[in-house]
């Protein structure tokens, strides 16, 4: 008999989330049955989206259930296997993080073809779902052309520092990142690469970004990346020219409000510069996954596209992380080493 430790939604967190929240339980494994394989988990993905998923209601998947186990990105080595195709050693990538043990049929595991170069988390992070969401926000949502100026909130997270240097590379003519605090904003113009650099921390972000384009035709901006929502979603507002794009993929600054904050104040703009603001879920994209393997996965190899990452070690760590997350204190990927 194999125990797998699990980390369980105890209770749904109203507002910001805390420990009590969550619960450490122990659950007995039943034997491997044909089709199934039991991996150990070495390294488990935290993400803000994950906080929608504490919630109940309608969303574009379901909540997590509550004394369950919680779900996520996860990397770990096959230790026992019943299943054709999978043999003991194998890394594979699946969504059962958050225990340090998984069992499943093998449709739930995806094997990782390791690369030379390339570490094995990347495939959570660069080469995983955040690099996805970031290289198809800008490829399909924002449809980037060449010459473009990108203004990317959150710049300083996984998604962020990967979409800044993936429009660069696809030819934007200028790229502005947000970040909170100086350091963080220094990371955006010394190592990811970014043009310009706004701390949201020093002065109102709409303020900034005014300040860094103009909003006459052709001063601002022409796509616009949000992680952020909120005061963010309005400065991008603000500055576009005619004719933008806005690629929504998260409002973090939104996700542990206990009551629902007032829109932008300047929605008209949308109206009166044909502006677009498409939202999107990767899950509805995945067909396009070979694509950004093959565009991406080159850039990541030779070095075009850095990557970082906030390890936190342990299971017992992983709420932490997650809370350290939600609070800002992460730097690229936010990881839990198993």
């Amino acid at each position: 008999m194999t125990d797998s430790t699990q980390i369980h939604l105890a209770r749904r967190p109203t507002g910001w989330p805390g420990h009590d929240d969550f619960r450490t339980v122990v659950v007995p494994l039943p034997e491997l049955q044909d089709g199934e394989v039991r991996v150990a988990n070495e390294l488990m993905s935290v993400d803000p989206y994950m906080r929608g998923r504490m919630n109940a209601g309608r969303s574009y998947v379901p909540p997590f259930e509550l004394g369950e186990a919680l779900t996520g990105a996860a990397l770990g080595r096959v230790v026992a296997s019943r299943a054709d195709g999978f043999a003991e050693g194998d890394l594979v990538q699946h969504d059962l993080g958050w225990r340090d043990v998984a069992q499943a049929p093998a449709r739930s595991f995806r094997r990782v073809t390791e690369q030379e170069g390339v570490p094995a988390s990347a495939y959570l992070g660069v080469l995983g779902g955040t690099g996805f969401a970031a290289w198809l926000g800008l490829t399909d949502i924002a449809s980037v052309h060449e010459g473009d100026v990108v203004f990317v909130s959150g710049a300083a997270g996984a998604v962020g520092s990967a979409a800044g240097q993936i429009a660069k590379l696809k030819g934007a003519s200028r790229t502005i990142g947000s970040a909170g605090g100086p350091e963080k904003a220094r990371l955006l113009t010394e190592r990811y690469g970014f043009d310009t650099a706004l701390d949201y921390r020093a002065a109102p972000i709409r303020q900034q970004l005014v300040a860094a384009t103009g909003t006459e035709q052709g001063e601002g901006i022409d796509v616009y990346f949000d992680n952020v929502g909120g005061d963010h979603l309005e400065a991008a507002l603000e500055v576009f020219n005619d004719g933008g794009r806005a690629a929504l993929c998260g409002s973090i600054a939104t996700y542990n409000d206990e009551h629902r904050a007032p829109g932008p104040d300047n929605l008209f703009t949308i109206i009166t510069r044909g502006l677009t603001l498409r939202g999107w879920t990767t899950p509805n994209h995945l067909h396009r996954w070979p694509d950004f393997v093959a565009e991406v996965g080159p850039w990541v190899r030779d070095g075009r596209i850095v990557s970082d990452e906030t390890v936190r070690d342990g299971l017992d760590h992983a709420v932490d992380a997650f809370l350290d997350l939600m609070r800002g204190g992460n730097v690229g990927k936010m990881l839990v080493r198993l």
